[in-house]
């Protein structure tokens, strides 16, 4: 093997990415808003891990020693040859081999610790970043996608992995293979070396117009094909509204329309993208010719050696991809360190504040609002001046329509929200002076929406305290009615739920929840549209459940079905986050006012 194609070689190995470089150079290099903060503060992970940066340090540098070395050995060896100095010959092969082997084991030593320094920091970055999540307060949760968080803890941090692990030792790499390079150049001929730059200047010029050409026609495929994405998600989940209508042609032609753009401006982009290593190697080629024209003219001349000429066609390769690559590696870096900034703007947001400045323990669920004031967004207000008394063990339903603030009530009871004014006390304490985690200890809570795990059914039953006995957890499921779901289940108490759940029915997971919620064992119990959208004979099934569930417990009852709460012992209606009625179910049909018009509209037949 020739030295240059050893070189060219390792320098694949180093994570460089020669003929496929495009696909980076093309893509589009995101900004980062603040890049020198995020930098600093990205290598500040690296602290713990400086044994693995010191040997990454010297094995990158081992190998371009190795790299710069080999060409003048082999130039001597050629100036033997030419010079009938036969005797001096084995030893600069023996010289040549040693080189190659230091530089075949310092690379393979360079991406073991690249791959172990790139692990260990981005290890550490991602509890971190899990750590906070959890931690963050509903709020944020609430306003920022969940798609957007998900893509920081896999795509962000995926990118800083491979920064790390592959481009960080390249750079470094890069960097001193261009200063050894002319430092061996400068050193054999300084008019062949001004020679050599003209070309890389020229080899510069074409990377950066074929970059800008690439990235415009590559960010416009990327945008092409997430509508694609888009129109392929959307109509696959909708599948059975699309038959439904009968717009399959319809959904095909929109199809097509959006794939045939994506095709067209894929084939320009590909174009562009493989025309960038001929043009390169067309350029290197041109600067051989131009070292070995000069050259020879040189050798002739006495200004150098023909070794040398062989030593400078392996210089000037050298000298050129480096350039290139860093140019490539810049865009890497940019984009990875833009991934970090978003990962740090998590990391830097405010947890939750769950502290209590009073030892508390909730022992009756005496729960009150006084003169509750709300806004989810300052100016736009949605509870007003509410005040509601819970006693013990009393059962109280909010009804009204869709907006007129009952879950609001729910998230402010729960601390997920902090109220603008007034208090909402817990057996008579402030629940801002009841440390959050003690106040949902005491709280349990069974949703419209229904959140299993991908889990046993064990281990979701005890989700709130896995070490509760599994006598007790027969008995909860025995009392939430949904024993019989579990005794149908393959493998009963250790089935596996698939995809959280989706292999049962919406009732079925309904009653797992209930049970759930039974080995909390809560002082305060929260029913958030529990029946909502399940049929009427699951929906009496899941009552049975909730009315053993809520006995001699504080139960707080959101509903749209007003057949689940008649016989709650108040019932107060609500309208744009004022209260309007409360009373019982009787007492609030005899005054004939808004309950009784919701109530004759579910079960009278009145249009909705």
């Amino acid at each position: 093997m020739s030295v240059q194609s050893t070189v060219q070689s390792s320098t694949v190995q180093r994570g460089f990415r020669l003929g496929g470089g495009r696909g980076n150079m093309g893509a589009p290099v995101e900004k980062p808003k603040e890049g020198k903060k995020t930098l600093s503060r990205l290598v500040a992970y690296f602290g713990p891990e400086k044994k693995y940066v010191i040997l990454l340090a010297l094995t990158v540098l081992l190998a371009v020693l190795a790299s710069v070395i080999a060409p003048s050995l082999q130039s001597s060896a050629i100036d033997g040859l030419v010079t009938n100095a036969f005797g001096e010959i084995p030893r600069i092969l023996g010289l040549m081999l040693l080189t190659y082997l230091i530089h075949g084991g310092a690379t393979l030593l360079q991406g073991f610790f690249s791959a172990r320094l790139s692990q260990r920091v981005i290890y550490r970055l991602r509890q971190q970043l899990f750590g906070k999540v959890v931690s963050l307060p509903i709020p944020y949760l609430d306003s920022h996608s969940h798609g957007d968080i998900m893509s920081r803890m896999t795509n962000d941090a995926e990118n800083v992995s491979n920064v790390i692990s592959s481009s960080l030792s390249s750079l470094f790499s890069g960097v001193l293979m261009l200063i050894g390079t002319v430092i061996m150049m400068l050193r054999y001929s300084i008019p062949l070396t001004l020679l050599t730059c003209v070309t890389v200047l020229l080899s510069i010029v074409v990377t950066r117009v074929m970059s800008a050409l690439m990235r415009r026609y590559y960010l416009r495929r990327q945008e092409l094909l997430g509508r694609l994405n888009g129109i392929v998600e959307e109509k696959v989940s909708a599948g059975k509204t699309v038959t439904a209508y009968n717009l399959q042609d319809v959904t095909i032609s929109e199809f097509n329309a959006a794939s045939d753009e994506l095709t067209k401006i894929g084939i320009i982009a590909d174009v562009i993208g493989n025309a960038m290593g001929p043009l390169m190697n067309m350029i290197n080629n041109f600067s051989f010719v131009i070292v070995a024209a000069f050259g020879a003219w040189f050798a002739l001349k006495g200004m150098i050696s023909v070794g040398v000429i062989s030593a400078f066609i392996i210089y000037s390769k050298q000298f050129s991809r480096p350039i290139n690559e860093l140019a490539q590696l810049y865009g890497q870096i940019e984009t990875a360190i833009a991934g970090a900034e978003r990962i740090f703007d998590i990391l830097d947001s405010e947890s939750e504040n769950t502290d209590g400045s009073r030892d508390f323990e909730v022992t009756d669920g005496v729960i009150e609002f006084k003169h509750v004031d709300f806004s989810y967004v300052p100016g736009k207000q949605v509870i007003y001046d509410f005040n509601l008394r819970v006693e013990a063990g009393k059962k109280i339903a909010l009804v009204g329509s869709t907006g007129s603030g009952k879950t609001t009530i729910v998230n402010l009871l729960m601390r997920f929200y902090d109220i603008d004014s007034g208090s909402i006390t817990v057996d008579g304490v402030d629940i801002r002076d009841i440390s959050s985690d003690v106040l949902r200890d005491s709280v349990g809570i069974v949703l419209q929406d229904t959140v299993l795990f991908t889990d046993t059914v064990r281990n979701n039953l005890k989700y709130a305290d896995r070490s509760i006995s599994d006598k007790m957890m027969i008995e909860a499921a025995e009392s939430a009615n949904c024993d019989k779901v579990v005794a149908a289940l393959p493998d009963g108490y250790d089935t596996v739920l698939a995809a959280a759940g989706a292999n049962l029915s919406q009732g079925q997971r309904q009653l797992l929840t209930i049970g759930r919620a039974f080995l909390s064992y809560p002082k305060i119990l929260i029913l958030d549209e529990a029946t909502s959208s399940v049929d009427t004979r699951t929906e009496l099934h899941i009552q049975n459940a909730m009315v053993e569930l809520m006995r001699d417990r504080t139960s707080l009852i959101i509903a749209h079905r007003l057949s689940t709460i008649r016989d709650a012992d108040q019932i107060v209606v609500m309208e744009q986050g004022h209260i309007i009625e409360t009373g019982t179910h009787e007492e609030l049909l005899a005054k004939g006012g808004s309950y009784y018009n919701l109530y004759m509209t579910q079960f009278a037949g009145s249009a909705t």
